[in-house]
């Protein structure tokens, strides 16, 4: 592998210990807080349907939210130097997981709604742009499901 090398250091911390620690599956919260240098820590649990708390983010909700903003990030990087001026950008993204009888699970797609507002530029190069936005994405060239992309976009 040639190229930069980057590093990404987080700290989590379980703060779920309701007294007697992981002693049945009922006794112990998921709650748990993502921590990273000098950046606003980031309350996390499990997605509700595996006894976490609904009002906390889990690691489903960062997967689907880090694959998005990703994306987003690369295509105003692009369009900027393409000549299109994106004046507003905002993406409802979904993701699909199934599990397993066993409990194991996995992602089997992430799409990405981009509504994007252009107040110059052309519409179809706006479009086109998500292409190369995807290509370049480190987060999607890093999952192992697909990553769809629809988006719209609205000249202002």
């Amino acid at each position: 592998m040639s190229g930069r090398h980057h590093e990404y250091s987080t700290t989590v911390t379980w703060i779920g210990n309701r007294g007697t620690g992981t002693s049945g599956y009922r006794d112990y919260s998921r709650d748990h807080v993502i921590a990273a240098g000098a950046k606003p820590d980031i309350p996390g649990s499990a997605d509700p349907a595996f006894r976490g708390d609904a009002e906390r983010w889990n690691p489903e909700d960062l997967l689907v939210a880090s694959v998005s903003a990703c994306h987003k990030l690369w295509y105003l990087h692009l369009c900027a130097v393409n000549g299109v001026v994106v004046t507003a950008y905002e993406d409802h993204a979904e993701g699909q997981m199934v599990t397993e009888e066993d409990g194991s699970g996995r992602f089997t797609e992430v799409v990405l709604r981009p509504r994007v507002t252009i107040s110059s530029g052309d519409r179809e190069r706006a479009a086109s742009l998500h292409h190369d936005a995807h290509e370049k994405c480190f987060i999607a060239n890093s999952v192992n499901f697909p990553v769809r992309c629809e988006p719209v976009i609205v000249k202002a």
